[in-house]
């Protein structure tokens, strides 16, 4: 039932594997070498590379958060001045609404005094 397999036997049906992984090796390096010789930059200088671009990402994004809490933080300000603009206009308007009425009684009261 058992049949046991000999060294000799194995070895031979593990050397196409061994050969095939060793071809993969060969076509990995030359695509390596390729890679390297394409952007002048080996995968240990690749990797470094996304690391740092990684890194400055994350600090830009961290940047743009300040600036839009700082941008939020600037148009409630200027909501916030819009208001009370709005509110000194109207104050402005009826403030020169009185004077003009008072202006008017002033010359009223004078025409009557020149009159009598």
């Amino acid at each position: 039932m058992g049949e046991s397999t000999k060294p000799s036997d194995l070895e031979q049906l593990l050397r196409p594997l061994y050969q095939r992984a060793a071809e993969a090796e060969d076509r990995l390096s030359i695509i390596e070498a390729a890679l390297s010789d394409k952007n002048g930059v080996g995968i240990g200088d690749a990797s470094k590379m996304i690391s740092d671009l990684r890194r400055k990402l994350e600090d830009a994004n961290t940047e743009l958060k300040y600036a839009n809490a700082e941008l939020i933080s600037e148009r409630e300000k200027a909501q916030k001045l819009a208001a009370e603009n709005a509110k000194l206009q109207y104050r402005t308007i009826h403030l020169v609404q009185a004077v003009k009425e008072t202006d008017l009684k002033l010359e009223q009261v004078k025409t009557d005094r020149g009159a009598s």
